[in-house]
């Protein structure tokens, strides 16, 4: 199969040397990252055959654990959820979703740092306003954020999805208030708030008169649907928005003469296949790689980790004992500490792929780090070092 890290291999570096300042160093990092996934150059660990007549090596490598990588998100994925299991209200839950017209993409791209988080805290800020009116749910709710940037080709279009429980805290926080099970907020005044608070947030940042007057007054567009209720397919169903980057491996067709084949479903027409030269899908990609420090998952209201108690409040008011479930607010989502490779549990006892009689025991680390920077310009071994 054709992965990311072999495009960045094969054409990252004329890449590099064609555009190094337009590049972030998030972008360098991330390529670097990708390339060197799972091979020596984060160092792993060794075994070795217990069959004599065998005793064959068996090299496991690390994982680079870059929130762009596809090929890191499967543990994270399982460790997020598991964290969150445990805000999980016995309520219909809804994924709504902000978007933005596109004359404010080039303002929000030139501005990623501080924009992306207006983004998100003014979308937020609209549905907590709309969902306090007592004309639709008249309580405090919470609200899990997840920023993308990318359509399904991979072109540039910022939004953010949100899971919400259906329902809120009252203002004294003595009862709990239940939406319908198929409706949250209106959602063209709730455009018109979030249009509004974002103006205002992109005016005090001294951003506004970047943005084109024209988007002020066209139609905005906010989505909302019900999921499931109150089962862990809920946190099933964001947690593949939370770890879902640009392009999967598997989405990638061919490599042929300098042009990058892929799929990519069309909501219209289905499943489509496109063709770019390696250097623009190489741009393409790395437009969606967030600057370093940037949170994509954020939480506001009940949800928020300084309202701890009101979360509790809810889950006693729903019927859920807070003292077994916790509140533990770390996610793996943004973890990208390379030293953590080195403390991985090594697999033990496996059975010998070579003879298929012994079985692969633990001998050594290979440490990471083998090689320098200047690595990036030879071949990567993916193989024993």
């Amino acid at each position: 199969m054709i992965e990311l890290a072999d495009i960045f291999c094969r054409y990252g570096e004329k890449y590099r040397e064609k555009h190094p300042h337009r590049m972030l160093p998030s972008h360098f990092r991330a390529m670097q990252d990708i390339e060197h996934c799972r091979t020596d150059y984060f160092g792993g660990h060794t075994f070795q055959c217990d069959n004599d007549q065998c005793a064959k090596y068996q090299y496991s490598y690390h994982s680079c654990r870059n929130r762009s990588c596809p090929k890191c998100h499967g543990d994270q994925t399982k460790m997020w959820l598991e964290k969150r299991r445990a805000d999980l209200l016995p309520v219909t839950y809804f994924h709504v979703v902000f978007t933005v017209p596109q004359q404010l993409h080039a303002v929000i791209y030139a501005n990623q740092k501080l924009l992306y988080g207006i983004l998100m805290r003014e979308a937020a800020s609209a549905l907590k306003k709309i969902a306090l009116d007592p004309k639709y749910i008249g309580g405090q709710i919470g609200i899990l954020a997840v920023l993308h940037t990318w359509t399904r080709a991979m072109l540039y279009h910022p939004h953010v999805h949100m899971l919400v429980p259906g329902g809120g805290l009252s203002p004294d926080g003595t009862y709990w208030l239940s939406s319908r099970e198929d409706y949250l907020v209106p959602l063209a005044p709730l455009a018109k708030i979030f249009r509004e608070k974002l103006r205002t947030a992109l005016q005090k940042a001294d951003v506004l008169d970047q943005v084109p007057p024209k988007a002020w007054f066209i139609k905005w567009n906010v989505y909302a649907k019900p999921t499931l209720q109150g089962s862990d397919q809920v946190l099933e169903y964001l947690g593949r928005y939370v770890f879902r980057i640009a392009i999967t491996n598997n989405r990638i067709l061919s490599i042929n003469d300098g042009q990058v084949s892929f799929r990519y479903k069309d909501n219209k027409r289905g499943w489509q296949t496109k063709q770019l030269p390696a250097n623009e899908f190489i741009g393409r990609f790395l437009r969606h790689v967030l600057p370093a420090g940037l949170s994509k998952v954020r939480y506001y209201g009940i949800f928020s980790p300084v309202a701890k108690d009101k979360l509790n409040t809810a889950k006693r008011l729903l019927g859920v004992d807070p003292e077994k479930t916790g509140n533990e607010k770390k996610d793996p989502e943004e973890s990208q500490d390379h030293s953590k490779n080195e403390s991985e549990e090594p697999e033990k006892n496996l059975c010998c792929p070579y003879c298929r009689k012994g079985r692969m025991r633990y001998v050594g680390i290979i440490q990471a780090g083998r090689y320098s920077k200047s690595s990036l310009q030879r071949p990567i071994s993916r193989g024993p070092p």
